[in-house]
C-alpha cells in the first residue's frame, strides 16, 4: 500500500507558500511536467503532497517566499501530530511561545543560527522556565528531540517577526483543525473596549467564564484591571487564553482553567468586581436536567431553550453586591417567549440596568444584530431601580439631527449584511454617553429619540417581557419639531446639491486612452526587496509585551505619549483616525507622517486598501490591522506606490488565511518605473482617490436626505413638496 502524504495543501496553500498568484501555480501545473500530482481532493479542488510541493518548489527558489506565520503553519502540518516530542502537542508549543516572546530580539536573531541539537536543547530550558504557568501542559513528561527542530526554528522566526500573538493564532488554528469544535473566534477588539469599558471605574478583578482566546480579558487589563480570572470549554483555547494575557497583561494576575463553566464551575467561590463575557449561543446541552436545583438560578430556572439566561444568571452569582456583568447576547435573548419569567425577574430585582443593540456586522454572526446587556448584582437595602436603558446604536448614520434634547424622528439607517461596515467611534459614544448619563441620574435621563430611552419598569413587565431595544427607543410624532426638521432638510440637500456638482466635476476629466493592442508589461519587485534596497521602509508594529514610550512631565515623573489611532476602517471610509487614542509603545513604534502609504491588514473589497497620509492624519499610530509603508521621495513617488500596491491581484497574491484573508505587506508586488513616469501614474491614482471620495460623500448626503425626508413624511411633520403633485 502506498505511503500516505504526511499532509496537503490546495492550490491556493501553495501559491502562498511560493509567495506568487494562484495563476501562476496554474501555469506550473500545465507547463511544467514533473509539478507534483494530486494525492487527492477532486478534479475541481485537487489536494497536493506538501513535502513534495515544498522540494519542487526548492528546486526553482520560491521555498522561503511565505511569512514566517505561514512557514510555522507549513512546518506544523507537515510535522504532524505523531511524533514523540513535545512538538506534536500544541500545549508545549504554546509554553515555548510564552518563552519565547519574553527573549530579546539579539537572542531570537541568535537562535536561528544554533544546530537542530542546540535548537532543541534551547527551545527545552525556555519551555522548562514557564512550565507551571499554563494549564494542560505535561510539565516535563515529554521532551523536545531533534526531529522538532523545523518546527521550533520556524515558531522562533515568527515569534521575532511578527510577535507572539501570531504565533498563538497559528497554534490554535492547528489545534483546532483536528477538533469537532465550532464557534472559536475572537471577539473584535473595537467591541471588547466597548464591553469593558461599560464598566464603572477600574475593576480590580475580572471573570470571563467563557474567554476563548482572552480577547475580553485583554481588554479589562488594558483599562488596569490586575487580576484576570478566566474558563473556557475548549482546552486549546484555555491555553491560548493564558498565554496571550500573559504576554500582554504581564504585571497582572492571570488565572485560566479548562472546563464547561455552567457544568463544571472552575471558580466555584469567585465573587470579582465584574464579568466581562461573550457566551456561546444557541447551546441545548447545557445541563438544564442536571443544574435544575442549582443556587445560581437566582431569578428562575432557564428553559432548556435558554442557553443565554443561564449564563447572565452564572455571571450575576460571580459578582460581588454592586459589581457589574456585560454581556455579548443574540437578540433572540430579549423577546423569546421561553424567557419571559426569567427576563422580568432580571427587570424586576433592577439586576438589568440597560440593553443596548449593536449594528448587524459587529461580530460573529455577521447577519445577525447583537446586543450588550449590562446587569448590576443588586446590594442588600440598595436603591430601587425604577427603569431600564436602551440603546439602538444599530445605525450607522442617523437620518435625522441627533442632538440631545433636539428634534428628531425614529427613522435610522441600517448597515445589512456581511459588507456592512461599522462605524465603531459612532457605536461607542453612542452607547458611552447614553449609559453614562443614564448611570448618573437614572431618573432625569432625557434620553435621545430613536436612539436612548429609559424605560419604567412597571411598563416593561407585560404579557411578552420584550426587551428589544429598536421597539423600546423609538420617537413619538410629538417629539419632533416640524419646522426644525423643514430646516434641517433644506441645509442638508443644499450639501447634497454641492456634493454633487463636485462628484460631475471630478468625473468629467477625460483623456484615459487604451495602452495599446496589447496590456502594458513591467518589471515588477516585492516590497521586502525595495525595503532591503532602500526605496521604502516597512515599518512594523512592536512586539508584544513592549513598555510604554514616556515623556518627561514638569514634576519629574515619566507619562505615557497618547496618540489617536488610524484604523484599517478608517482607510476603508476615507475617515480620519477614528480609533481610541493609546499609548505609543517604545521609541522604534511607528508614528504615521505625511506621505506615508498605509495599507489594510485584512484583505477586502469593502472600500480602498490603501491611503496616502495626509495632515490630518500626521502624528497619529498605525492601527493594529495597517501595515506602514514609508517610501524614499526621491526613488519612489506614494500615490504611485499606494495606487499599486493596492491593486486586488496584487492584494489577491499577498494574502493568506482561509476565513479572513491577512496581507502579508513584503510580498506585495511594485512596477520598476523611472521616478517621472511614476509620478503620471501618481497623479492619475490621486485623481480616482478625489473621485472615490467626492462619491462617497455625495452618497452620504444622499442617504441622510432621503432618510430625513422619508421620517418627516411618514411622521406627519412634512407635507409633499408641490412638485410632487
Amino acid at each position: 500500500m502506498p505511503q500516505q502524504p504526511t499532509a496537503q495543501v490546495t492550490a491556493a496553500e501553495i501559491s502562498r507558500i511560493a509567495g506568487v498568484t494562484r495563476a501562476t501555480v496554474s501555469n506550473w501545473r500545465r507547463r511544467h511536467d514533473d509539478f507534483p500530482a494530486p494525492s487527492g481532493g477532486t478534479e475541481s479542488s485537487p489536494l497536493y503532497d506538501l513535502e513534495a510541493v515544498r522540494t519542487w518548489l526548492a528546486a526553482r527558489g520560491h521555498a522561503s517566499a511565505a511569512s514566517p506565520a505561514e512557514e510555522l503553519r507549513t512546518m506544523l502540518r507537515l510535522h504532524g501530530r505523531g511524533g514523540s516530542g513535545a512538538a506534536s502537542d500544541s500545549a508545549e508549543l504554546l509554553l515555548l511561545v510564552l518563552a519565547a516572546a519574553r527573549r530579546s530580539p539579539d537572542e531570537l536573531a541568535a537562535t536561528a543560527g544554533l544546530s537542530d541539537a542546540d535548537l532543541t536543547y534551547e527551545a527545552e530550558r525556555d519551555r522548562a522556565a514557564v512550565a507551571e504557568a499554563v494549564p494542560g501542559t505535561a510539565n516535563g513528561t515529554v521532551r523536545f528531540e531533534t526531529e522538532d527542530a523545523p518546527v521550533l526554528r520556524a515558531l522562533y522566526a515568527c515569534v521575532r517577526e511578527e510577535g507572539g500573538q501570531a504565533a498563538l493564532g497559528v497554534l490554535a488554528e492547528w489545534e483546532l483543525e483536528d477538533s469537532a469544535a465550532s464557534g472559536a473566534y475572537r471577539t473584535p477588539e473595537p467591541l471588547t473596549d466597548l464591553i469593558a469599558r461599560l464598566v464603572p471605574g477600574t475593576p480590580s478583578s475580572v471573570l470571563d467564564p467563557a474567554c476563548g482566546s482572552g480577547s475580553l480579558l485583554t481588554a479589562a487589563s488594558r483599562h488596569g484591571t490586575q487580576e484576570l480570572y478566566g474558563q473556557d470549554v475548549l482546552p486549546v483555547q484555555a491555553r491560548r487564553s493564558a498565554v496571550s494575557l500573559m504576554l500582554t497583561a504581564p504585571d497582572s494576575s492571570v488565572t485560566v482553567r479548562a472546563g464547561d463553566s455552567l457544568r463544571a464551575d472552575a471558580f466555584p467561590d469567585l465573587l470579582a468586581d465584574a464579568v466581562l463575557s461573550n457566551p456561546p449561543y444557541g447551546i441545548r446541552d447545557w445541563g438544564h436536567d442536571e443544574l435544575a436545583y442549582d443556587p445560581r438560578w437566582a431569578y428562575g430556572v432557564p428553559a432548556r431553550a435558554e442557553s443565554e439566561l443561564a449564563w447572565v444568571q452564572h455571571a450575576l452569582a460571580h459578582l460581588v453586591p454592586g459589581g457589574y456583568a456585560v454581556l455579548l447576547l443574540p437578540p433572540a435573548t430579549a423577546g423569546r417567549a421561553s424567557g419571559r419569567r426569567v427576563r422580568a425577574e432580571l427587570v424586576r430585582s433592577g439586576a438589568l440596568r440597560a440593553v443596548i443593540a449593536l449594528p448587524v456586522g459587529a461580530s460573529v454572526p455577521l447577519h445577525v444584530g447583537l446586543q450588550v446587556w449590562v446587569l448590576q448584582r443588586p446590594e442588600p437595602g440598595g436603591t430601587e431601580r425604577k427603569s431600564v436603558l436602551f440603546v439602538d446604536t444599530a445605525a450607522e448614520t442617523p437620518a435625522l439631527a441627533t442632538g440631545r434634547g433636539g428634534a428628531t424622528a425614529p427613522t435610522r439607517t441600517r448597515g445589512a449584511g456581511r459588507s456592512a461596515s461599522v462605524d465603531w467611534g459612532g457605536v461607542t459614544a453612542r452607547a458611552l454617553d447614553a449609559w453614562e448619563a443614564f448611570r448618573a441620574s437614572p431618573d432625569a435621563f432625557e434620553g435621545e429619540p430613536g436612539v436612548a430611552h429609559a424605560v419604567g419598569v412597571v411598563d416593561l413587565l407585560d404579557d411578552v417581557v420584550d426587551l428589544t431595544p429598536a421597539r423600546l427607543v423609538r420617537a413619538s410624532r410629538a417629539e419632533v419639531d416640524p419646522a426644525k426638521l423643514a430646516a434641517e432638510v433644506d441645509a442638508t440637500r443644499h450639501d447634497l446639491v454641492k456634493a454633487a456638482k463636485a462628484l460631475t466635476r471630478t468625473a468629467g476629466r477625460e483623456g484615459w486612452s487604451a495602452a495599446g493592442a496589447e496590456p502594458r508589461e513591467w518589471r515588477t519587485a516585492t516590497a521586502s526587496d525595495l525595503s532591503r534596497g532602500g526605496a521604502l521602509t516597512l515599518l512594523r508594529p512592536v512586539p508584544d509585551g513592549a513598555r510604554p514610550r514616556t515623556h518627561a512631565a514638569s514634576d519629574g515623573s515619566r507619562r505615557p505619549v497618547v496618540r489617536a489611532v488610524l484604523t484599517g476602517s478608517d482607510i476603508a471610509t476615507g475617515a480620519g483616525p477614528t480609533g481610541e487614542p493609546t499609548e505609543l509603545y517604545d521609541d522604534t513604534s511607528p508614528v504615521i507622517a505625511v506621505g506615508d502609504v498605509l495599507v489594510r491588514a485584512v484583505a477586502s473589497t469593502d472600500g480602498p486598501m490603501t491611503r496616502v497620509a495626509g495632515e490630518q492624519d500626521a502624528g497619529a499610530l498605525p492601527g493594529p490591522h495597517v501595515h506602514l509603508f514609508r517610501p524614499d521621495p526621491a526613488r519612489l513617488d506614494a500615490w504611485f506606490l499606494a495606487g499599486f500596491l493596492g491593486a486586488e491581484e496584487n492584494i489577491a497574491g499577498a494574502s493568506t488565511g482561509s476565513t479572513v484573508l491577512m496581507v502579508n505587506p513584503g510580498r506585495l508586488r511594485v512596477p520598476l518605473l523611472p521616478l517621472e513616469e511614476q509620478r503620471r501614474y501618481g497623479e492619475a491614482f490621486r485623481h480616482v482617490h478625489g473621485l472615490r471620495a467626492e462619491a462617497q460623500r455625495a452618497t452620504r448626503l444622499a442617504e441622510e436626505t432621503a432618510g430625513l425626508l422619508v421620517g418627516g413624511l411618514t411622521g406627519g411633520q412634512l407635507l409633499p413638496s408641490p412638485g410632487d403633485g
